[in-house]
């Protein structure tokens, strides 16, 4: 790759991560392309190059987020050294901690874009599908792998079991933003571990 390719990506990959902080903050309604130039510093012209429209910086921003996300949740939901259902306790301890970095903001792109988008943008709700669809097969599989170890029961099928466990999650999430506190994810972890992955 030559240095001025490099540079393109750099620029490209910049945007999309000043974008991403702006959107979880403040919503993808409210955040401006000329707020997301500021932060990167870099003029109109730079923008329009990578991207024909907000929309498609939005979706591309939404791939990317999705992609960084599948590697976090692959790091720990594929350690070999833990049984399959503690994989699944430490990827949400893991989350609880960067929340709590995190003061308790911003909360899950995928579900703040959701609620604002899913309703406006059939492209951005088709994506999101994808995006929160190969999440809850991640934990599908971490929980079936957990089924036939004989940590959990195998009453429910993995897949209903990651279904809950994700949109379960999403929800602790929201009362966490609103209550500015751990309390929401913490009771999701007792009661998600304590009593319905059993």
């Amino acid at each position: 790759m030559s240095g001025k390719v490099a540079i393109k990506e750099d620029t490209k990959l910049a945007l999309i991560k000043a974008g991403r902080r702006i959107i979880v903050e403040k919503g993808y309604n409210h955040a401006g392309i000329q707020e997301v130039l500021q932060a990167v510093g870099v003029p109109k012209g730079s923008f329009y190059h990578f991207f024909s429209s907000k929309e498609e910086f939005g979706l591309a921003i939404i791939e990317y987020d999705s992609q960084m996300h599948d590697r976090i949740v692959e790091q720990y939901l594929g350690d070999i050294n833990l049984t399959p259902l503690n994989r699944l306790k430490r990827y949400f301890t893991f989350k609880l901690e960067e929340f709590e970095t995190l003061q308790y903001r911003e909360g899950c792109l995928f579900g703040n874009l959701s609620q604002e988008m899913a309703d406006q943008n059939d492209r951005f709700r088709l994506r999101l599908q994808e995006a929160t669809d190969r999440w809850r097969d991640q934990f599908a599989e971490c929980i079936e792998a957990a089924q036939t170890a004989g940590e959990i029961s195998k009453k429910q099928k993995a897949q209903d079991l990651a279904e809950f466990c994700l949109n379960s999650w999403e929800g602790a999430l929201l009362q966490m933003k609103l209550s500015k506190s751990d309390a929401p994810l913490k009771n999701y972890i007792q009661f998600m571990f304590g009593m319905i992955l059993k």
